[in-house]
């Protein structure tokens, strides 16, 4: 009889158990962050609340937002976690997102807020314009280091110049809209015009011409700061130079998708991700996060980048999102890389 009533301890508990993880409700999270910080938000979540599980799909900007665009009428995402806000910005002005107020938003940055009174997104982590640039090859090629943008244009940096493709990476649309916010449309285009001329490629992610310029493929990457400052610190003979002329930047924004079949859990997720916790982790990849006053002193982070942050009108360069990559297809399409 104990060994029958055993038998039938255990069968209770093994039911329980799929009962259990029958149970877990599974979030669809759209996500642009690196990779290699997923697994921690996903661990720290999950841990928090066990109840609730974590699928991320990453890709790069452009095509996360078009993936979007096209789920719209059958929403296959519960939430985005990490996408540039000027590209949730667009999908927030198509009815994509679903308004919510996190518990801990007003203790967020004033900046990192959507500034209506039922918001739909609220930023995490910002990040800005730089040039990745190898000392190692610019001493092999005698490649003096650029101090303005126009100094890419110099005819020593003919084919050495990798930069983000706009319509993949919001790296690369930030700074396109950056130098069109500071020079003026008819002079940035002018610009663009003769860098394409020194361009090798327009690759289709953000962080691949900082990564090719630390591992010497190309001597100059037009990338962002944040990146450039981990690879040197891994060890990679790069400068992570900001330009005195100053330049554009991004965030990282939050949404839940309007039809998430999810949406309670959406909503913890949000209230978690907008929490202090949350911007103590993303500090770990990042200076300035929504939250006042947590510190990051991250190793080898570049100086003046608060002083080369333009004014960025976000609202603008959403409203013409789809207007400036047209123009810059037009233009300049040809060396993009292949998908």
């Amino acid at each position: 009889m104990r060994a029958v009533a055993l038998i039938i301890a255990i069968l209770m508990a093994s039911l329980t158990g799929f009962a259990s993880a029958d149970a877990q409700t599974r979030l669809v999270v759209y996500t642009t962050l690196e990779q290699e910080f997923l697994d921690g938000f996903r661990k720290a979540f999950e841990a928090d609340n066990p109840d609730i599980g974590l699928d991320f799909l990453r890709d790069s900007t452009g095509v996360i937002t078009a993936r979007l665009q096209a789920e719209k009428a059958t929403p296959r995402a519960d939430a985005i976690w990490g996408l540039a806000v000027t590209s949730t910005m667009v999908l927030d002005a198509e009815g994509i997102l679903e308004p919510y107020r996190p518990a801990d938003f007003a203790s967020l940055r004033a900046e990192f807020r959507d500034p209506r009174s039922n918001p739909t997104w609220f930023g995490m982590e910002a990040w800005s314009a730089a040039v990745c640039f190898n000392t190692i090859e610019a001493t092999k090629l005698g490649l003096q280091p650029p101090r303005r943008w126009e100094d890419l244009t110099r005819p020593e940096f003919k084919g050495r110049v990798l930069m983000p493709n706009p319509a993949s990476s919001g790296t690369g649309f930030f700074h396109v809209a950056g130098w069109i916010q500071m020079m003026g449309e008819e002079k940035a285009w002018a610009f663009m015009d003769r860098l394409h001329e020194n361009i090798a490629a327009y690759v289709h992610s953000g962080s691949k011409p900082c990564r090719d310029a630390a591992t010497g493929e190309f001597p100059v990457g037009i990338a962002y700061e944040l990146l450039g400052a981990q690879l040197r610190t891994r060890g990679a003979p790069i400068d992570t130079l900001i330009m005195t002329d100053g330049g554009g930047w991004d965030m990282d924004a939050f949404a839940i998708i309007r039809g998430s079949r999810n949406l309670a859990a959406a909503r913890r997720l949000a209230d978690w991700a907008a929490s202090r916790k949350a911007n103590e982790m993303y500090a770990a990849f990042a200076t300035q996060v929504a939250w006042p006053g947590i510190e990051n002193r991250m190793p080898n982070y570049p100086a003046g980048v608060a002083e080369s942050l333009i004014r960025n009108d976000f609202a603008w360069a959403a409203a013409n999102r789809a207007r400036i990559l047209g123009e810059w297809a037009r233009r300049y399409d040809v060396k993009s890389a292949p998908r």
